[in-house]
């Protein structure tokens, strides 16, 4: 089939290439001239592991094409998927679709023979009836379908997320459409992929609701770290007793710092936008945002406990920056509140991610990125792991740190609390 993939962020990129990748024609639109560039030399704007591999093999397979000739794209296309931003409105809970209706605007332009106009873009409920009305006003209702295909990848494991996903939740309110978007997705069902048919809106909700959940349980085993750090117990035991459960199942039951990333917080947001829109109290999720912004603050003040209240000269190691490992994402991580707290209270900070500097601490005075971890770890008072790269989990801080005093925070649980106090390491973790 031939595609048309709008925006070249993290979903359109990675679907793209990926639907490429199965043997289909694809063109990835964006406005944007430098990105489009890079891309076309095999440079990614994102970090994902795998990712750039697979575009250059598909470019030189000629499946994948990258362009700024919106026209061009959506004329040769039978599918046209629209994988542009939708932030949050600044001091609200409200979703910007600034940039999706802009789309909707631009393709109605193009558009003079049958096209299913596929939404993947997280959108709030009774987004694609917008959506068709701004298309309506340009192009026969005869000639077009609106609807929607949530995607379920996570940052660093998203190209096997594409390849072998739970569920393909396809949303329309015409029935035909779900034929045509079976057989596109026909090599992932044979692997197992569930195909789910719903109504649009069905499917627009069926995203929020399950970042919503998933953030929950992230929110709820924190809680619960919190209650296992004041009454002695360890709250993997608690992850693995409950786990083990069919009925709740182990995933996103780890103990850690706040959830952030790019879905997370703006979806759970968006949905209470949504229900106050209809008029419906979503106090869970509600609760759920309000937790986690305080786990924010409350790791900063544990933070404090340990250092006695002195942190002022300190030397201080954070490795790893990002909201989790094998991105560079740096939306709503921990770390933007954790290091701005350090330093004002005095603290000479060090930090070390794989994915390399970080432009958001540009500006911070006594913040220094180092690229080797050693370094990073050189003479630390207090190293604190924030992401749980694979680089960080058989580290000998002895021999980096190369002093005698100095404490770990491991707010990954990534090492054994009994191996730390034998080598006479003091050690401190999440919920332990």
């Amino acid at each position: 089939m031939k595609i048309c993939m709008i925006g070249t962020g993290y979903v359109g990129l990675v679907s793209g290439t990926c639907f490429a990748d199965l043997g289909n024609k694809v063109f990835c639109v964006d406005k944007d001239k430098i990105k489009i560039n890079k891309l076309k030399n095999i440079i990614s704007p994102i970090y994902e592991p795998g990712l750039d591999d697979l575009i250059r093999n598909n470019v030189r397979a000629k499946r994948l094409n990258f362009t700024n000739d919106l026209e061009k794209a959506v004329k040769e296309s039978q599918i046209i998927f629209i994988c542009v931003g939708t932030p949050t409105k600044k001091g609200s809970n409200m979703v910007d679709l600034s940039q999706v209706f802009n789309v909707a605007k631009s393709i109605s332009k193009y558009i003079k023979n049958y096209k299913i106009i596929v939404n993947k873009s997280t959108v709030p409920v009774s987004t694609g009836d917008q959506i068709e009305k701004i298309i309506l006003k340009k192009v026969k209702r005869s000639l077009f379908d609106v609807i929607s295909n949530p995607e379920f990848l996570r940052e660093g494991d998203a190209i096997r997320d594409f390849k072998y996903p739970d569920r393909i939740v396809i949303g329309s309110d015409n029935k035909k459409v779900f034929k045509k978007m079976q057989l596109l997705y026909e090599p992932l069902i044979k692997k197992g992929a569930k195909f789910f048919s719903t109504s649009r809106k069905g499917a627009e909700l069926v995203k929020y609701a399950s970042n919503a959940f998933l953030a929950t349980k992230i929110t709820f085993i924190n809680e619960i770290a919190n209650l296992c750090e004041n009454t002695g117990i360890n709250v993997e035991d608690i992850s693995v007793g409950m786990g083990s459960d069919a009925r709740i199942g182990g995933r996103f039951l780890r103990a850690g710092p706040a959830y952030g990333g790019s879905c997370f917080p703006k979806d759970t947001k968006g949905l209470i936008s949504i229900a106050d829109k209809f008029k419906t109290n979503l106090s869970i999720v509600k609760s759920v945002i309000k937790s986690n912004q305080n786990r924010k603050v409350l790791l900063t003040k544990r933070i404090a406990k340990i250092m006695n209240n002195k942190i002022k000269n300190k030397k201080i190691t954070i490795l790893g920056v990002t909201f989790k490992a094998n991105t560079d994402d740096m939306r709503e991580s921990s770390s933007l509140v954790l290091i701005p707290y350090l330093l004002k209270r005095g603290g000479v900070v060090k930090y070390h991610d794989p994915s390399g500097f970080k432009k958001e601490f540009k500006k911070n005075k006594n913040l220094k990125f180092e690229r080797i971890l050693s370094k990073a770890c050189l003479g630390a008072d207090l190293i604190i792991i924030n992401t749980e790269w694979d680089e960080f989990k058989s580290i000998d801080f002895k021999k980096v740190v190369k002093k005698e005093n100095f404490k770990i925070y491991d707010m990954r649980n990534l090492y054994n609390p009994e191996e730390m106090r034998k080598k006479k390491i003091k050690y401190f973790s999440i919920g332990r």
